[in-house]
């Protein structure tokens, strides 16, 4: 009996770093190696009074090929429950902008911690079930001093918890400094 060669299961890939460590760069080379199609979620809302926050979105445009697809979106959750079509590579850029907004949606800056649980959850489980390959940027921001401003403190927290959460579920984890990736998971 002849057998047709199977595709590669699926890969879920977690990659973190610090402010300007390389771990953008290094998921989309991810991306660009994987072969195929690539959608990439952007998860910043644009403000149009922030012009540094601008020109760091405009240099991500720039890096990504003409042919991916761009979904600029703040629920990744909901954009997971709906395979990409035509089925792509997912790279979801990045997960510590997407936390600040929900914390922002909830007003959760002065709340206890966990305010954003529900968002966080909904997060996981979505990464958990996706079916097709994921590629994932999120900071990793508590290598540094404790933050002196309690919105600062609540920000490492979350971010921290659910980094542990999503590497938890993803395939692969790798941590990005000074733009070399060291291998995690």
């Amino acid at each position: 009996m002849s057998q047709t060669p199977s595709s590669p299961a699926p890969r879920s890939t977690l990659v973190l770093g610090g402010a300007r460590s390389g771990k953008s760069a290094f998921a989309e080379d991810i991306a660009v190696r994987a072969g195929g199609p690539v959608r990439y979620l952007a998860t910043a809302v644009p403000d149009p009074a922030d012009h540094d926050f601008a020109e760091r979105i405009a240099t991500h445009r720039g890096r990504r090929p003409a042919g991916w697809s761009t979904v600029e979106s703040a629920d990744p959750a909901t954009i997971l429950a709906e395979p990409a079509q035509p089925p792509a590579l997912t790279l979801i850029d990045d997960i510590g902008t997407w936390l600040t907004g929900r914390i922002d949606a909830r007003d959760a800056w002065d709340a206890p911690r966990g305010t954003v649980c529900p968002d966080t959850d909904a997060l996981v489980a979505a990464v958990a079930a996706y079916t097709g390959d994921l590629v994932i940027v999120s900071p990793e921001v508590g290598m540094g001093v404790i933050p002196a401003t309690r919105s600062g403190r609540l920000f490492r927290d979350e971010i921290g918890i659910l980094n542990q959460r999503l590497a938890q579920v993803c395939d692969e984890a790798f941590l990005v400094v000074a733009g070399l990736p060291l291998r995690l998971k």
